[in-house]
């Protein structure tokens, strides 16, 4: 028997169905990802799973007791309290009184001496025993202890990624069969998004989320649901497999859709010839064809894509951003210690690193929105800056959506075109009535695109951006990849998105919170399986960047002769990387008994590190004699 299930499921809120008679079963064990575009009625349908509403028809069965959590993707205001009472609301009011023990004991820590407070102990100490509420305690303190946090540590103090484990620990205390997630990885860093993965791998429970992270998607799920236009499909493989099969089925159904059209229209041909039809007296035919307008009115089209347009600003000078030496931090937390780099023109480079790093702190400071405690930065020549905010501060909540992006009329200009501002929004989505509601009105995802449609008005040739994925929909997600990568300019781009960093940038800084930034080559991946590396040799220590040397105030001769050599010697080392690479990404090469996998990779590895080093040495030499 399935935990959960419904039929002839449906809900609406005055405008087409959210849910259309669907059907929905949930097993034991099952890791269920629903898929959906923004607005098509994810959310309603997690909110009907959990209870918290009721729909407009349906019927469901489930197993006796059935118990669901569901996580809100928003950490909400007011939670107050240790990790421990945290926790322990999730057990409901039997957990009051080991609450209360559990505070009275840490602030009798803090005053030994006082007899009340001790008597008080005393007292609670007693009613769990009666109760038996060291059951509780015991249930409460394990699964803190499964979710890597201490009781004691004060809940308003931990990181956005701590804060979601404490509030996951809340949802499971209560050995729920079925957790519900929306978007779970938007407050996690990397090492919390891994971390959120292996756990809902291992674990005796069910799962349902939303989420827009495929690489998360791709990891955890065992059957996708996907909610497409008030319909619920069901489909039993994993999401690479999904997008096939989904795409074969749109196929289909486009051709359908045209096959229809045209038998419509020559039917609207026929019946305008009106005494021809009428003496004919056929009225089969004109009954078929008032039936075929109504299937047509009924038809729900797919929604359509959004179009993600950037104003390219004029070409920028070939180098865009020169940092030197710089240290900053804030109090005793070191965000950049000695950091130097140069970002040229069309470079797209990630910044990634844990919660609290600096990440952002580093884009302010590339943008000269801080200033340095020591060391340089300088902007290259005819910079334009383009620049998201994850905060999304620059929505003015009171003004319209239109009024947002076009204050000055009704008119945008995008690459030299005028067009109308209702035509511009609805590139993003924006139905006309949308458009003119007030920006306070809309959704994340809504205000995401908002603020993506803000964003490409402004000519730039340096785009910064920082966590632009959360909030949106796979496709727009999709789409905004392909117009990263189709962007002449220079990008600098924050996310904790896996496969968004690894489809966008050719470059990327690892931030170790200590001061360290460490350069890789492509996305994300090399430096998080450098932190796995590090884990699995037991070591705490993370990722450094590869020390640089203080610069003298001039060069010495054998610098100088360096500064010559090093140029000759990252080609030399270049071309036998690329070499060796060439011949691994042979099908031939695995099945030649002379060939060293193991010894070929090992080199490679070797190479990049002496090319990085080589590099940084080769800027820094140049820097001084400049």
């Amino acid at each position: 028997m399935a935990l959960i299930s419904y039929r002839n499921l449906s809900v609406s809120f005055g405008g087409p169905l959210l849910l259309d008679d669907v059907g929905i079963s949930i097993e034991k064990k099952e890791r269920i990802c629903l898929l959906g575009r923004n607005g098509e009625g994810k959310s309603t349908l997690l909110r009907i799973l959990s209870g918290q509403i009721e729909a407009d028809k349906g019927e469901s069965e489930r197993v006796p007791d059935f118990r669901v959590a569901k996580l809100d993707q928003e950490i909400p205001n007011g939670v107050e309290g240790s990790v421990f009472d945290v926790v322990a609301q999730g057990l409901g009011k039997k957990a009051d009184i080991l609450r209360s023990y559990n505070q009275a004991s840490l602030q009798l820590s803090d005053s030994p001496d006082d007899s009340k407070l001790a008597d008080e102990v005393d007292r609670l100490q007693s009613e769990l025993d009666e109760t038996d509420g060291w059951s509780l305690d015991h249930q409460v303190a394990s699964i803190i202890d499964r979710v890597g946090l201490e009781q004691e540590d004060a809940f308003d103090t931990l990181s956005g990624g701590n804060k979601s484990r404490a509030l996951l620990a809340r949802a499971l205390v209560g050995q729920p069969h079925l957790l519900i997630l929306d978007e779970p990885t938007n407050h996690l860093d990397f090492e919390g998004i891994q971390w959120l993965e292996k756990f809902l791998q291992k674990a005796e429970f069910s799962s349902l989320f939303v989420s827009h992270d495929r690489s998360f998607i791709r990891s955890v799920s065992t059957r996708i649901l996907e909610l497409d236009r008030g319909n619920l499909t069901s489909w039993n493989c994993g999401y690479d497999k999904f997008l096939e099969r989904k795409a074969e089925i749109l196929s289909a159904e486009e051709k359908q859709n045209a096959v229809f059209d045209k038998k419509l229209a020559e039917e609207e041909v026929w019946i305008r010839k009106g005494i021809q039809a009428r003496r004919t007296r056929n009225e089969g035919r004109v009954r078929a064809l008032f039936k075929l307008r109504e299937e047509r009115s009924n038809r729900r089209e797919l929604q359509g894509k959004s179009n993600l347009s950037a104003n390219q600003g004029q070409t920028s000078g070939r180098k865009v951003i020169t940092v030197k030496g710089v240290d900053f931090g804030w109090d005793t937390k070191r965000i950049v210690d000695d950091f130097s780099t140069t970002i040229w023109r069309g470079d797209k480079l990630g910044v990634v690193g844990l919660n609290g790093s600096g990440k952002s702190t580093l884009l302010k400071l590339m943008l000269k929105k801080l200033e340095p405690t020591r060391g340089t930065i300088e902007h290259g020549t005819k910079l334009e800056v383009a620049y998201f905010d994850q905060h999304k501060e620059i929505v003015n909540e009171n003004l319209s959506v239109a009024e947002n992006v076009a204050p000055n009329g009704d008119t945008v200009t995008i690459n030299g075109h005028s067009k109308h501002i209702l035509s511009y929004l609805k590139d993003f989505l924006f139905l006309p009535e949308t458009a003119r509601a007030p920006a306070k009105m809309l959704s994340g995802g809504e205000r995401a695109r908002l603020l993506l449609a803000k964003l490409f008005l402004q000519p730039a040739n340096l785009l910064v951006m920082d966590e632009p994925t959360n909030d949106l929909d796979i496709e727009t997600i999709e789409l905004l990849e392909e117009r990263l990568l189709q962007f002449e300019g220079t990008l600098l781009l924050v996310s904790h998105d896996r496969a968004f960093l690894n489809n966008v940038v050719t470059g990327t800084f690892a931030l170790d919170g200590i001061g360290g930034v460490t350069e890789y080559a492509g996305g994300c991946d090399q430096w998080l399986s450098d932190r796995e590396h590090a884990k699995n040799m037991g070591s705490s220590k993370k990722p450094k960047a590869v020390p640089v040397q203080k610069k003298s105030k001039k060069l010495s001769n054998k610098d100088k002769e360096a500064l010559i050599e090093l140029p000759k010697q990252i080609e030399k080392m270049e071309a036998e990387r690329d070499q060796i690479t060439a011949a691994m990404q042979n099908p031939g090469y695995y099945r030649n008994p002379k060939s060293d996998p193991s010894g070929d990779q090992a080199n490679l590895e070797k190479l990049e590190v002496q090319i990085a080093s080589s590099y940084s040495r080769w800027e820094e030499l140049e820097a001084i004699a400049e």
